[in-house]
């Protein structure tokens, strides 16, 4: 029989039909999600013909060592872990799962506007500390809201938005024009307009060798001093010490990011120490929806592959 690897800890997490397709397909599979070890996955990845994957690196040399791995699934839709030519070269597949998490990370970008603009957790964490004191948010009604990207999570969010009556700001190069569903209210641009003119600006690009530390300080300090940064996207595309010096010295109203560039966060980020600094632990496709669903295409694509069938979203 077939074997896969799974190291993704949400994989089949909220239901059992990944599994049954698995099963299903004749193959056989290894969890090490929760309790997984570097050093083990080096020593076990080349048994595998197939590996289903999360968010840990899967370095070129220990790739090279797999004869039998015919195909890697990504549990979601980010590929920065991967190295793609390496598996090109090696004849492996990747395959990952685009936009069924669309809604789920949209939630949480939106969960995130409202809540750094009106201090619900600032506000929470205070009354936790025995500390009842007001704050005075701003409303997200009518403001401008900036999108970095504008694929199927970013245009979730611009959904959603219309809903608080939004001027929305789009940058994204890969886009020449605005649906029509989007033409009422998206007006498309460059960077340093988003940048300049968004209340509000929320990140959904990859990590690539062009956004990486795109929000730097010098594009920190052409936000509105009072703006507020949110990104559902990926660490590393804002660069952390100079958001903590921009944050340190009043500029910005507040940040709040689902993902950071060392996962965890350090302990002793100075980020941390910032009240309006808010973060989560890459929680963006973790609703039971969306990992049911991203599951059980991760787990047909590894039944696909291994029984000579083409798999959906194939990038490699």
């Amino acid at each position: 029989m077939k074997k896969v690897l799974i190291t993704s800890r949400s994989f089949g997490k909220k239901s059992p039909k990944p599994f049954e397709v698995l099963e299903c397909g004749g193959i056989t599979y290894t969890l090490m999600g929760e309790d997984f070890n570097e050093e083990t996955f080096k020593e076990t990845i080349p048994q595998y013909d197939g590996l289903i994957i999360g968010a840990h690196p899967f370095n070129p040399e220990d790739m090279a060592r797999c004869s039998h791995l015919k195909i890697i699934a990504k549990h979601g839709a980010g590929l920065d872990n991967i190295p793609l030519e390496d598996a090109r070269r090696l004849g492996i597949c990747v395959t990952n799962v685009p936009a069924m998490n669309a809604n789920a990370v949209a939630d949480l970008a939106f969960a995130h506007i409202l809540n750094i603009s009106r201090g619900v957790s600032i506000t929470n964490e205070r009354i936790h500390n025995g500390e009842w004191k007001t704050f005075i948010g701003k409303d997200v009604f009518e403001k401008t809201l900036g999108l970095v990207g504008f694929g199927a999570i970013a245009k979730n969010v611009a959904r959603r938005a219309k809903g608080f009556s939004m001027r929305i700001l789009v940058f994204d190069p890969f886009v020449t024009v605005i649906p029509e569903e989007f033409q009422d209210f998206v007006t498309l641009v460059d960077l340093d307009t988003v940048t300049e003119n968004s209340d509000i600006i929320s990140i959904h690009v990859p990590l690539t060798e062009s956004t990486k530390y795109l929000f730097d300080k010098e594009r920190i300090l052409k936000m509105k001093k009072d703006a507020y940064l949110i990104n559902t996207g990926r660490g590393g595309i804002i660069h952390e010490q100079d958001l903590y010096e921009c944050m340190k010295k009043g500029h910005l109203g507040g940040c709040a990011v689902d993902v950071t560039e060392h996962e965890p966060i350090e302990r002793d980020s100075p980020l941390l120490e910032l009240e309006n600094f808010v973060v989560t632990a890459h929680i963006g496709m973790y609703s039971i929806e969306a990992i049911s669903a991203v599951s059980v295409v991760c787990a047909e694509n590894v039944a696909k592959v291994l029984n000579g069938e083409e798999p959906r979203f194939k990038i490699v």
